[in-house]
Formats: structure tokens, C-alpha cells, sequence
């Protein structure tokens, strides 16, 4: 039997239900999730799951059966937890939709078992060699990649691909017990030719299948400085393929001349992340930070559905930490990659809420369901449901969001503006462009961030004159005020 899933907690009733609470937590659970009423994404999916629960739970042999196991396996219940604030918790009934924020903290809870923070990575670089990299940028590559082998465990399988015009294995993957000759490969890399990135996702995932297994940290690393051209389409498919088969992605661009959108994109496939080094001697650093987070993780291959009630509408998810970026929401479940052991996985959620002729009382704003692969332990799938909801009442109420939630917002409109600022540039909306960089300037002065707020003053005045962002403006800007995203508290020392 399938012991992945609480069916009790899936129907939202405790392991005491009588028949009657299953029928009628049934009922519910189908009037929320059903799709012919709900249209949302993910919902199919979880009525998959209530049909399911009410199946074993209603057959009183099956249930039986369930919950001996349940009893047996007590002490391996799921130690993932979903912990939810929410910008307010008691809504009025209006006529138009109103706005909710939801903090989600995703981390184990493990009060009865030791933590390994060493899990084994099956791990690929893949690196650009084409011309552009020639100089500095190579040299400081090569010198990381060398760091990442001197740092390799026993138990992990490292492998490394080169691409230009195309695509070379350098390190076939394997456990390094020659870890000289592999350094030495890497010091023959020399710079020349195009840019060819799927070249080298073919090649580098194509390392990782050689010894793809749940045991592992299955995870490529994509260092470029330059642009593919004809064949992003096809990177992106190769990504979601990646995904399905476990296999996470990151990127990371060096320099201006990269497109910041697909590498987003690429990485948002599988869970990774991607990154922006503008300082080549920042490259050690950050692939040591990446692989190390890497190291640490509880479970690999998570997913997260989060299906809104049918009045309701999900906006937007934004992961805050590790490695903030905005998720994709149209197709579900959603990658979230590893869930990290030491540090918290925060998400803020934003739906817009109608609640015109709602009954005043609870009222059902979603759900979140998360999977995960548990590294390093017999139960391989561990997961978690949270059911979200607030109060609807017409009497006026004073309500103090938690300091935390209002630090994301805070942190997070600063990451929007950037953002409008280039979807305005993108109509032709010079003015209002102008205005949101300005504006931005100014909230990061306040904030204490000099260099962020002095490249937003100088990139505001560019786009009045020239009409557009310079490239290493729009870079520093967007993962600047990324990497202000994550709260304090949600990583490791």
C-alpha cells in the first residue's frame, strides 16, 4: 500500500473519523477540488488524492489495513512540515477581490533522528568555452572547477563537459580516485568557437544518466557567458525532461551578455537556481555556496501543489530562500528541488480573494500538498498537507501581520520594481519606467543599499535619454534585489 500520502490528513479528518465524518469530509474535499468546479491547476490532481483517501478509508477491511501500517511505520511519518502566516487572517465580504499573502516555511522537523548533511551528489559541470570566455573568465572556471574536485567525497560522481560550437566530455562521469589526472583535463580547456548551450545539456545530462539514482543529489551546473542562439525552445524541453527524470538544473552567467529569461527559465524547470557573477573571482565562491546547499539536502525531486478554492486566484509564488526567484504556477506539481535539512525553503504566495456573498465564518483559501525523495533512508517519499484558510466577518478587526511576512513584502516590491520597470520599457512606456526606477532608487537608499540604489538613479536617467537598460544595469538590478529576497533566519550560518 501506498504510504506516501495521510489519507486522513488528505480528507482532513483525524484517524478517529467516523463514517459519517468521511462522508462528509468527502463531500467537501470534492465541492473544493473537483474539476468541474475548480479549474485551477493542480486541482485534478488532488482530488486524484481525496478519491483515493476516501477509497481505503471508507472500506472498513482497507482501513484496517492502512492503519496497521500507520501504526507500524508511527516513527516514519512524514518529518516535512508546512508552516503558513498570512498577511491577515480575517477578511472582509466585498464586492471586489481582495488581496492575500501567505508565507509558507517548508522544513523537517526531526525531533527523533540525526540529520545527514552529507548526501552524494551525481553532479555535471557544464561549461561554456566558447571565445568570449578567453582570459580572466576561463582561468577563474578552471580554478573553481579544480576547487570542486579537491572538495569531492568518496561517494560522489563528478563529471564535467565543455561546449563551443560543440559539446566535449572532459571528466567522464565517476568517483574520483585520480583526482590529479581530472584537474589536469580540466587545465586543457582553452576558449574559442560559438555558444551552443544545448550542445552541452545534452552532454551533461547525458553524464548524469550514467549513474542516475534516488540515493543521489542528481544536479547540472550550467556556467556561461553568452547567448544560444535557435535552440533556447529546446533547452527549456530538454530541462522539463530533466525534471521528470529527477535531475535538477542551475545557471550561472557571467558577465552582461547572457539572457537572464531563459537562464531563469531553464533553471525554474527543475527547481534550481541561477545566478549572476559580475566579479569573475566570485565564481569559486559561488559554486563552493550552490554545491554545498546541494550537500545539505533533506529531500531531492520535491513538487509542491498549490491549488486555490474556486473563488479564488493564485497570482504568484516566489521563492524567497535558498536561492530566491519567481516559480512557474500554470503547470503542476511545481519544482522545488531539494528541501534543504539546516535551512528553511520560505514561499510567498499571493491570491486575490473574493469573498461577495460568502458566508462569515472559516472560509477555504487553498491548499498546499508537497512531496519529496528522502535522502539516505529506507521511505523514500515523505509528504505534507496544509490547508489554508481565514475568516470572513464584516466587524472590523486590528491585525499586526507577522514582522517576517511584512520584511518579504517589503523586500519583494523591491524585486517588482525592477521588473515593471523593464515590462514598461518593453511597451514603450518610457515615463512610467523612468518613475519605477526612481522610485526604486529611493527605497533602497532607505534600505541601506548604496550600490543597488545609485545603479537604479543612474539606470532611470539611461532609460530617459536612450529608452533602454544597459545590460549589466538590468542584470545587477534584478539579482541585486533577488538576493535581498531571503530572510534572516531562513539560511545557515
Amino acid at each position: 500500500m501506498d504510504f506516501s500520502g495521510d489519507y486522513y490528513a488528505i480528507l482532513g479528518v483525524p484517524p478517529t473519523a467516523s463514517e459519517d465524518d468521511l462522508r462528509q469530509a468527502y463531500r467537501i474535499a470534492a465541492r473544493r477540488f473537483h474539476p468541474d468546479v475548480n479549474k485551477a491547476p493542480g486541482a485534478n490532481l488532488l482530488f486524484q488524492d481525496v478519491n483515493t483517501a476516501y477509497e481505503v478509508l471508507s472500506d472498513q477491511r482497507r482501513r484496517s489495513e492502512y492503519d496497521q501500517v500507520r501504526h507500524d511505520r508511527a516513527d516514519s511519518l512524514s518529518h516535512l512540515h508546512i508552516d503558513v502566516h498570512y498577511s491577515r487572517c480575517t477578511l472582509k465580504p466585498l464586492h471586489e477581490p481582495q488581496l492575500l499573502y501567505v508565507l509558507a516555511k517548508i522544513k523537517p522537523v526531526l525531533e527523533t533522528m540525526t540529520l545527514k548533511t552529507d548526501a552524494p551528489l551525481n553532479l555535471c559541470l557544464v561549461i561554456d568555452r566558447s571565445k568570449s570566455m578567453a582570459g580572466v573568465r576561463m582561468r577563474q572556471v578552471k580554478n573553481a572547477a579544480h576547487r570542486i574536485i579537491d572538495q569531492c567525497k568518496p561517494a560522489d560522481i563528478i563529471s564535467m563537459v565543455t561546449f563551443s560550437d560543440d559539446a566535449e566530455v572532459i571528466v567522464p562521469a565517476q568517483r574520483l580516485t585520480d583526482p590529479r589526472s581530472a584537474k589536469t583535463m580540466v587545465s586543457t580547456i582553452r576558449a574559442d568557437g560559438a555558444t551552443a548551450i544545448l550542445a552541452g545539456l545534452r552532454q551533461g545530462l547525458a553524464q548524469i544518466e550514467r549513474f542516475r539514482a534516488s540515493e543521489y543529489v542528481n544536479h547540472l551546473i550550467l556556467i556561461t557567458d553568452g547567448r544560444t542562439y535557435g535552440d533556447e525552445t529546446e533547452c527549456i524541453e530538454l530541462a522539463a525532461n530533466a525534471r521528470e527524470h529527477g535531475i535538477g538544473i542551475s545557471g550561472m552567467g557571467i558577465g552582461e551578455d547572457w539572457n537572464d529569461r531563459f537562464l531563469d527559465s531553464l533553471a525554474s524547470q527543475t527547481g534550481g537556481s541561477s545566478a549572476y557573477i559580475n566579479n569573475v573571482d566570485a565564481v569559486a565562491q559561488f559554486l563552493h555556496e550552490r554545491i554545498r546547499s546541494l550537500a545539505t539536502a533533506y529531500a531531492e525531486r520535491s513538487r509542491l501543489i498549490a491549488t486555490p478554492a474556486a473563488d479564488v486566484r493564485l497570482n504568484t509564488i516566489t521563492r524567497l530562500a535558498p536561492d530566491a526567484m519567481a516559480l512557474p504556477i500554470e503547470t503542476q506539481p511545481i519544482p522545488l528541488g531539494a528541501i534543504d535539512g539546516l535551512a528553511a525553503t520560505s514561499l510567498l504566495l499571493q491570491f486575490h480573494v473574493l469573498t461577495n456573498g460568502v458566508e462569515q465564518g472559516d472560509f477555504f483559501v487553498g491548499r498546499l500538498d508537497l512531496s519529496g525523495e528522502v535522502l539516505g533512508t529506507s521511505q523514500h517519499i515523505e509528504r505534507a498537507t496544509q490547508d489554508l484558510t481565514v475568516v470572513i466577518s464584516d466587524q472590523d478587526s486590528e491585525e499586526n501581520p507577522p514582522p517576517e511576512l511584512l520584511d518579504a513584502l517589503s523586500k519583494l516590491m523591491l524585486y517588482r520594481l525592477q521588473d515593471r520597470a523593464r515590462e514598461a520599457i518593453e511597451k514603450g512606456d518610457i515615463g512610467q519606467a523612468t518613475r519605477s526606477l526612481e522610485f526604486l532608487a529611493t527605497r533602497l537608499f532607505e534600505a541601506g543599499q548604496e550600490e543597488l540604489g545609485q545603479a537604479a538613479l543612474s539606470e532611470a536617467e539611461r532609460v530617459a535619454n536612450t529608452r533602454i537598460l544597459s545590460e549589466e544595469g538590468a542584470k545587477q538590478l534584478k539579482y541585486g534585489t533577488r538576493a535581498l529576497l531571503p530572510l534572516s533566519g531562513d539560511q545557515d550560518g
